[in-house]
C-alpha cells in the first residue's frame, strides 16, 4: 500500500512539474490559437507566385479512369487446357521453323507481360548466344508485316519500351503462345497463338 501511495505522489509531482514547463514556454495558449484558427475554405483563391499564377488552369485527372493499364476487371485468365493447347501449337510451329536455320524459341505469355507492367523476358540463354551484350533496338515484325521497334536490356534479358505497344495492338492475353524467330541480329519476326484457338 505504501508503495501505491509513493507512486501516486512521485506521479503528482510530475505532473505539476510538467504544467509549470507548459507555462514557461506559453504552450497552452499556442495550442489554443491553433485550435481557434479557421480552415481556408476549398473555393478561397489560393496564393500563388506570378509564376504559377499565370500558367493556365490544368483539368484535374481522375487517376483510376485514365490509368493506362489494362482494365483489371475484364483480364483473361487462360484455363489450364487452354494453355496447354496454345503451348502445343506454338511447339508444332517451332519444329517447322527450325529447319529453316534461324534460331527461335516459344514465350507463353503471363498477366506481367500483357497488362500491367508490360515486361516481357527473353530465355537468357538465347539472348547469350545472339543478341548484344549491351542495350539496344529490336524490331518485332507481326504476321502482317507491321514492325514495332523495343527496347532490349542486356542486363535484364528482355524487351521494355515499345513491348506495351505490341501486347496492346495484338490483343494478347494470358495463355496466349508468342513464337519467336530470329532474323537478323536486330529484329524478329512473331508468330501469335491464341489461346482461345482450344475453343474453337
Amino acid at each position: 500500500m505504501a508503495g501505491a501511495i509513493a507512486y501516486e505522489e512521485q506521479r503528482r509531482r510530475q505532473i505539476e512539474e510538467n504544467n509549470r514547463k507548459l507555462e514557461e514556454l506559453h504552450l497552452h495558449q499556442l495550442s489554443a490559437a491553433s485550435v481557434k484558427q479557421k480552415r481556408v475554405p476549398r473555393d478561397a483563391a489560393v496564393r500563388q507566385s506570378g509564376r504559377v499564377a499565370s500558367l493556365p488552369k490544368q483539368p484535374k485527372i481522375n487517376l483510376v479512369a485514365s490509368s493506362t493499364r489494362s482494365d483489371l476487371i475484364n483480364r483473361v485468365y487462360a484455363t489450364d487446357e487452354a494453355r496447354l493447347h496454345a503451348n502445343s501449337k506454338a511447339q508444332e510451329l517451332l519444329r517447322k521453323l527450325v529447319p529453316g536455320g534461324n534460331p527461335s524459341f516459344v514465350k507463353p505469355m503471363k498477366q506481367s507481360h500483357v497488362t500491367g507492367g508490360f515486361w516481357l523476358g527473353l530465355p537468357t540463354q538465347f539472348c547469350r548466344l545472339y543478341l548484344l551484350e549491351s542495350d539496344h533496338r529490336i524490331t518485332l515484325e507481326d504476321e502482317e508485316g507491321d514492325e514495332y521497334e523495343t527496347l532490349y536490356l542486356a542486363l535484364k534479358t528482355g524487351l521494355s519500351a515499345g513491348w506495351r505497344k505490341f501486347a496492346l495492338e495484338h490483343n494478347l492475353v494470358d495463355g496466349d503462345c508468342l513464337v519467336f524467330e530470329w532474323v537478323v541480329w536486330n529484329k524478329f519476326y512473331v508468330y501469335i497463338i491464341r489461346q482461345s484457338s482450344y475453343y474453337k
